[in-house]
């Protein structure tokens, strides 16, 4: 976890170093027409000061018609312009605002991961801080947990990005859905609804925010998904890179491994030796029949060597597979479950 700072004029620290939210005394907790319900809505933030005070006005003005108890937890991710500034203000304006401080820029999966460890709510609400996501989808999407669902994750199925960016989004959520076997629209939208249990079984690190959904879906969860509206960027510079795009290849093979193959490694890693081994053999014995059945040279053919390889390199991965078999065993993540 990266060193971040609770700014005083945000929250308030007990002696365990837990956040605690501060009480509303605006908000009448027992208007008729709310729901009972503590709603936490979490925001990670950097270098959004033309958004972020927009934001919490209508955040706010959601929670207040909606819900009896309701919080809002920005995480500033060593945002290097006003934003901190403007959040301490809000954070002083309206008593349910509350405000993590990161000293500099560790990501996104570390923001989430440091606002997971301090929400107090029944329910978390993730939204991005540009105002492209739309509070007023909050309600609807709470509401679907009703359905049976554990986790909700948005669609923006009229995206308001480049050509580039939704073709590409397109793409990956694609390829998500064929190694993984969790089929979403909208894998990367920054909208989702959580119940409380999800977030105390799914860890967040590196890029794996992205697949928060297919972690929680592998661990025995009910995961669905929602059309939400998108709008078109106002203030500040997108933070998307293609940079990003290749990295969430790789965090994508890392999670399709975590989820599907770390009950049983071996299995994968096992076949994959197996094949390569018995291919080796198979080039081998196929040496064997032209040097005593033909009379033919073998010593300088390419493919003695390559069955000597192959044989090696199969042995190596199934060593491998079995080690991490060793491995997982001792660090096995249990399915979710729930008493009927």
């Amino acid at each position: 976890m990266p060193f971040l700072t609770r700014l005083p004029t945000a929250c308030q620290v007990d002696m365990s170093g837990k956040v605690e939210p501060k009480t509303d005394t605006d908000a009448d907790q027992m208007s008729s027409g709310k729901q009972d319900l503590f709603v936490s809505v979490l925001v990670p933030a950097y270098n959004e000061q033309g958004n972020v005070e927009e934001l919490t006005e209508r955040v706010v003005s959601v929670l207040d018609s909606h819900y009896t108890d309701s919080e809002i937890l920005f995480v500033d991710d060593g945002s290097t312009d006003d934003t901190v500034e403007i959040l301490e203000r809000l954070a002083d304006e309206y008593d349910r605002v509350r405000v993590i401080r990161f000293w500099q820029n560790f990501g996104k999966a570390n923001a989430l991961d440091a606002g997971f460890d301090n929400v107090n709510g029944d329910v978390v609400v993730t939204m991005d801080a540009d105002l492209q996501d739309d509070p007023k989808a909050i309600p609807d999407m709470v509401g679907k947990l009703d359905e049976g669902y554990d986790l909700v994750s948005g669609w923006r199925r009229d995206r308001q990005s480049p050509f580039f960016k939704r073709l590409s989004s397109k793409l990956y959520n694609g390829l998500t859905a064929r190694l993984t076997g969790l089929e979403l629209h909208d894998l990367n939208c920054g909208m989702k609804v959580y119940r409380r249990e999800v977030l105390q079984k799914v860890d967040v690190y590196g890029g794996m925010h992205r697949y928060i959904p297919v972690m929680a879906y592998w661990a025995g969860f009910r995961v669905g998904e929602m059309v939400v509206p998108h709008h078109e960027r106002k203030h500040g510079e997108s933070k998307y890179s293609t940079r990003r795009l290749a990295f969430g290849f790789f965090d994508l093979l890392s999670v399709t491994f975590l989820t599907k193959h770390s009950q049983s490694p071996l299995r994968l890693f096992g076949g994959l030796g197996t094949l390569l081994s018995a291919t080796g053999f198979g080039l081998g014995v196929y040496l064997l029949v032209l040097k005593y059945a033909f009379g033919q040279g073998i010593g300088n053919r390419p493919l003695l060597m390559l069955s000597v390889l192959l044989i090696i390199a199969g042995l190596q991965v199934f060593t491998f597979g079995f080690l991490a078999e060793k491995l997982s065993a001792q660090d096995r993540v249990d399915p979710y479950y729930e008493e009927l």
